[in-house]
């Protein structure tokens, strides 16, 4: 399978963005005692798809859930599952099965 590199950055950025919104629109919530917050298992699964960055940004950025301890960890599994995807990523690229190219559009 060949991933043209700038399909493969759009798409981490736009994961990473919607992760980053994500944190900030439910801290704006709870500012405001909403009764409609994003669940929490929403927001680590925004984290999931190579977001973690984003994420964690946005907890940090907005001050959000970053003195929950539950959350952290919760948080830091999802660091450590973007890691091992990358890895798996990495692995698949150097056995051919993934081939990322630089695409002139």
């Amino acid at each position: 399978m060949t991933i043209p590199l700038g399909i493969l950055a759009l798409a981490l950025l736009v994961t990473n963005l919607v992760a980053f919104v994500a944190q900030g629109l439910d801290k704006r919530k709870a500012v405001n005692h909403a009764r409609s917050r994003t669940p929490e298992l929403t927001l680590l699964l925004l984290g999931l798809p190579m977001a973690a960055a984003g994420m964690l940004l946005g907890m940090r950025v907005f001050r959000h859930k970053t003195k929950k301890r539950s959350f952290q960890v919760k948080a830091l599994l999802v660091v450590f599952a973007n890691l091992l995807m990358a890895v798996l990523f990495g692995w698949l690229a150097t056995k051919g099965h993934v081939r990322v190219t630089l695409v002139l559009y």
